[in-house]
């Protein structure tokens, strides 16, 4: 039996923020098990909900040279819908009313003391992985403090390290001198070609140096990340591990993702019946938000954090020409205050055709991927992207930017060919996004058997974990030598 650790900052459904604690709930119950045995390692936040904190068992603690100090490190563990998962707890570093704070330099000591505690932790509960996947920026010093202080250990030779970057924006990075003496890593690792990057200390750099293997989302993003564009300062780096770096795409979770079974949503559907019941859901959706009931105008969903990375600023230029087209357009998110205001704005100016929702709800996103025809999505980048997966799932066609994980799991229209899953422009282009949304009207509204094909193709396609789980399994056999 391989044995597999993932180490994260979030985990669903113990605690979420974003995509993040999506795969880290979902992948490890799709890695076959009859081979694998995958366990997870999180923090224990207080913010996390009371019916989950009833689920934690206490195992053991025990104190820890950190920073200065000896520190508290608590072991707590639950097993969920099969899955072990363990949890590091200290009041101190853990126990605010959010997940993250503002404060980049004390994110940084405490998921630093988290990367120190995960690997302390492991003798003294007996587990030991032959493969530690660890997950963006906050677990990044999991393979350096393997390859440093707990090399000389018996009991860690030899484990393997993957780091796999979510998204290379965030990085962990704070000035030298400071992470260095919270880390307690000696001045040797502060250098250029190990965790040093333009004059600061970069967590993330560390993990990408240090892991034996680096993944990323897509393919696409795969490679993206090794051009100056979207490689945010480190795609000398990536260039130079390209053998060991490789893109698997994120699935999504069918099961909770089910037009037919969804609890969310008034009408359930499938892919053989949503020609007649898909659009009940969408006059349900109408009702509640107060626009105008109408099953046949064409209804586009968003979903998705108010920021330029989604391709915001592209919606704000054209917003008022969109609105004059035969459309009704369904918003819920939030982010910047600029974009959460011109949301509103049009939701004032065009209260029958707009639906502004400044806020998150995991039901009403439901409802919008059940209910709107088509569902935007024009980011200037998108490591995966999982909202896209969730619009394919319910049969609303989405019209997307081709970047990352878009361009590698939403295929182009082709009206010659009759082939293609939903609507791509390439060029971070406002009017370019505007006359792919108009197209797509084009179909919706005088070729409608078109469109029904579209999504015929589209809720044929398959992003559950089950796909990208065998990529993962194959590469922890290949880390380990099988």
């Amino acid at each position: 039996m391989k044995k597999i650790l993932f180490a994260a900052s979030e985990g669903y459904p113990f605690i979420k923020t974003g995509g993040l604690a999506d795969v880290v709930g979902s992948l490890p119950k799709y890695i076959d098990k009859e081979y694998f045995d995958v366990r997870v390692i999180i923090p224990k936040y207080s913010c996390m909900k009371q019916e989950m904190k009833d689920k934690l068992q206490y195992v053991t603690h025990f104190y820890m040279d950190y920073n200065w100090q000896k520190l508290y490190v608590g072991i707590l563990e639950a097993i969920v819908d099969g899955v072990h998962y363990y949890f590091i707890d200290n009041e101190s570093y853990f126990s605010g009313f959010s997940v993250y704070t503002d404060d980049p330099r004390y994110e940084i000591e405490r998921y630093a003391f988290f990367s120190k505690a995960v690997l302390s932790a492991l003798p003294i509960l007996g587990f030991r992985p032959d493969v530690i996947h660890c997950h963006d920026w906050q677990t990044g010093l999991i393979p350096v403090y393997l390859k440093e202080r707990f090399q000389g250990d018996l009991f860690f030779r030899g484990i393997k390290s993957v780091i796999t970057i979510h998204n290379l924006k965030f990085q962990g990075k704070w000035d030298v001198k400071t992470v260095q003496s919270i880390t307690g890593l000696p001045s040797y690792y502060f250098t250029p070609d190990k965790l040093e990057a333009y004059k600061d200390a970069n967590l993330l750099k560390g993990g990408i140096v240090f892991a034996d293997a680096v993944t990323t989302v897509s393919d696409t993003y795969a490679e993206e990340i090794k051009t100056a564009f979207y490689g945010e300062g480190l795609d000398g780096l990536l260039r130079a591990r390209s053998k060991d770096l490789r893109g698997i795409v994120n699935g999504i979770d069918y099961e909770e993702f089910n037009p037919e079974t969804d609890p969310h949503i008034v009408k359930p559907y499938n892919a053989i019946n949503f020609r007649k019941e898909k659009c009940k859901n969408k006059r349900a959706l109408q009702q509640e938000l107060g626009l105008r009931e109408d099953d046949k105008k064409m209804m586009i969903g968003i979903v998705s954090r108010l920021t330029d990375q989604k391709g915001l600023d592209l919606i704000a230029y054209v917003m008022d020409e969109l609105c004059q087209d035969d459309i009704q357009l369904v918003v819920l998110g939030t982010g910047e205050s600029r974009y959460e205001n011109m949301f509103r704005h049009f939701d004032w100016k065009y209260g029958d055709k707009v639906s502004a929702n400044i806020y998150y709800s995991d039901a009403l996103s439901h409802k919008i991927y059940a209910s709107c025809d088509a569902f935007l999505m024009p980011s200037l980048f998108e490591p995966c992207g999982l909202s896209q997966l969730m619009a394919l799932r319910y049969g609303t066609v989405p019209i997307v930017r081709e970047t990352g994980g878009l361009k590698d799991t939403v295929s182009a229209y082709n009206e010659y060919e009759g082939t293609g899953t939903g609507f791509s422009f390439a060029n971070y282009n406002a009017h370019e996004m505007l006359a792919t949304i108009r197209y797509a009207e084009h179909i919706y509204y005088d070729r409608k058997r078109e469109w029904n094909k579209i999504i015929d193709r589209g809720m044929a396609a398959d992003f559950s974990w089950g796909v990208s789980a065998k990529k993962y399994q194959e590469m922890y056999d290949w880390l380990i030598g099988y």
